[in-house]
């Protein structure tokens, strides 16, 4: 149990620039029967965490942050012991919209709680997982919790389906194609950038077309018929969407999971004229994670973070930032400015020290 009453916290001061997410001393959350107290030793930073410092989404608090990595500090009904290396992901109550940097206080700072049906823990048969840095294990609960459930529940996907990942050089599209590749599926992948095209071959990826509108029209000059996939990932958002309903076959399906275009609404959608007969279109969103439907404990991390530690996928962040005002800020604007090439992660501590 910690020693003290308060903790660090980046907080939100006011809606606006990165400018305005401030160093605070903050009193030190205390867990209730059926949560436990994380000692945070790093996280993700994510593109919905920029629109809540905004004021843009639907539900912040002052203390920002979705997704942890680090060990339990107190546990009061006994469902972990303290030094567990956990990870926890967004969520607290059932049936409800909510969690971490939501509606309860989230991971950016030195402590948070979280229930524990939304903790997982990081050791196989009570010994530790294959040596990982805190600061690449922070990499991989949200991005491939939400891409694992993307791909292998509303999407189905199987082996041999043809697989469009939309936004696949993001850190959650760079996690979609790590596990549709080791799934067997067959993925093209779109980026904004032609650097990045022999990057993404060495990581599985079939075909690579650069990111924009006019996707389906596109392809059809390209390869001179229609082009169809059984299953696409649609991380740019409502400003593509429309788009990647007539890039799916019947019987095929889309999953609506990122907002890399932005939150404006979709305008002038007629399914009518627009949407192809006998598609399926479907949404995730993170913050049902802990409900009945959406256990976290669904999701293979373990495997998933033993599969990093032995080299099958190559997460490894794109930037790691140390825990403080100045980095948190320089993360967001990474963000804003679309300079992120990858996961950004932000480390409390030691940065190399392993689980």
């Amino acid at each position: 149990m910690s020693s003290t009453s308060t903790m660090r916290a980046i907080v939100i001061s006011a809606f606006g620039p990165p400018s305005t997410l401030k160093m605070q001393s903050v009193p030190l959350p205390v867990p209730t029967p059926g949560t436990a107290l994380i000692k945070i030793r790093a996280f993700g930073i994510n593109h919905a965490e920029m629109h809540m410092r905004r004021g843009e989404w639907a539900e912040s608090v002052p203390i920002s942050g979705i997704e942890c990595v680090g060990t339990i500090e107190e546990c009061p009904t006994g469902e972990f012991t303290p030094g567990t290396p956990v990870a926890s992901t967004i969520a607290d109550a059932p049936h409800r919209m909510g969690g971490l940097g939501r509606t309860i206080p989230g991971t950016y700072a030195e402590y948070t709680v979280a229930r524990v049906s939304n903790i997982v823990p990081l050791v196989d048969d009570g010994d530790a997982l294959l040596p990982l840095p805190w600061n690449q294990v922070a990499a991989l609960p949200e991005s491939y919790s939400v891409a694992w459930t993307c791909l292998f529940r509303n999407l189905a996907l199987e082996r041999g389906h043809k697989l469009l990942i939309r936004g696949a050089t993001s850190a959650l599209g760079r996690a979609a194609v790590n596990l549709a590749v080791e799934a067997g599926a067959v993925v093209t992948a779109t980026t904004r950038s032609e650097e990045k095209f022999e990057e993404m071959k060495a990581w599985g990826v079939t075909e690579i077309v650069l990111e924009g509108k006019g996707l389906p029209a596109r392809f059809q000059e390209q390869k001179g018929e229609q082009v169809k996939f059984d299953r696409v990932l649609e991380l740019i958002g409502n400003t593509t969407v429309v788009e990647s309903l007539a890039l799916a076959k019947r019987d095929g399906r889309v999953c609506l999971a990122g907002w890399l275009g932005g939150l404006d609404p979709i305008r002038e959608f007629n399914p009518l004229l627009e949407m192809a007969s006998g598609v399926h279109l479907n949404f995730f969103g993170s913050f049902v994670f802990g409900e009945p439907e959406f256990p976290l404990s669904d999701i293979p991390l373990r495997k998933i973070v033993r599969a990093v530690a032995e080299g099958k996928f190559d997460a490894r962040p794109y930037k790691v930032w140390r825990f403080g005002e100045e980095g948190i800020q320089e993360a967001h604007r990474y963000m804003e400015e679309g300079l992120a090439k990858g996961k950004m992660v932000v480390v409390i501590g030691e940065e190399g020290k392993e689980i």
